[in-house]
């Protein structure tokens, strides 16, 4: 039996809302972050990358709770969290604190992903729908990142960040191929599935 959702969280149209302000300060965010990281101010970068995430958590919150969910907020907050992850490891890359394969590992994926995107949207589709995996694997970077900041910033923590930073970078390359598999079977099943042929009109 199909969910049922709410009709009064449908994302609207609306642009200007409180959460789609957040995602917008977010945005504004990622600019000065990599300027701080490629400086190598570490603590200022790290306050911003969790301000980010306070934000992100507050938009979401704001979204639901006055149902003010809108199709625009539904592409700005992945999209943060995208420019958050491949800002850092630019940034992380140039400073040598990450390996160059860690970045190239999550660069392919994104590629890859974006083909796949492009292949089920010529066929109609508007896209592939968000799941666990793929949420999971932004969790585990977005938490590795401001750990491997906070050792450059405080290298007497290194000791103790630095083991659970990796664990969360790996854990979060790990789950962003095995989302990337399962768009790959996704777009296998959308792309042989028949197409209802537009009615005409008379």
């Amino acid at each position: 039996m199909p969910e049922r959702t709410d009709p009064a969280l449908a994302p609207s149209d609306r642009v200007w809302t409180v959460p789609n302000a957040l995602s917008f300060a977010r945005l504004l965010g990622v600019p000065l972050f990599l300027w701080l990281i490629l400086r190598g101010e570490d603590g200022a970068a790290l306050l911003v990358v969790v301000l980010s995430g306070v934000t992100d958590y507050l938009d979401g919150q704001i979204a639901r709770r006055t149902r003010t969910v809108t199709r625009l907020g539904q592409i700005l907050d992945p999209l943060a969290d995208r420019l958050y992850i491949v800002t850092t490891l630019v940034g992380l890359v140039v400073r040598g604190v990450v390996p160059l394969w860690f970045a190239a590992a999550l660069g392919l994926r994104d590629v890859i992903g974006a083909v796949l995107v492009q292949r089920v949207r010529r066929a109609g589709y508007r896209g592939f729908p968000v799941h666990f995996v793929g949420k999971a694997a932004t969790f585990n970077l977005l938490y590795a990142f401001p750990l491997l900041l906070l050792a450059q910033w405080r290298p007497d923590w290194a000791g103790g960040a630095l083991p659970i930073a990796w664990a969360f970078a790996l854990w979060g390359v790990l789950l962003y191929w095995l989302a990337l598999i399962m768009y790959v079977v996704q777009a296998r099943d959308m792309l042989a599935a028949p197409r209802p042929a537009p009615s005409s009109a008379g």
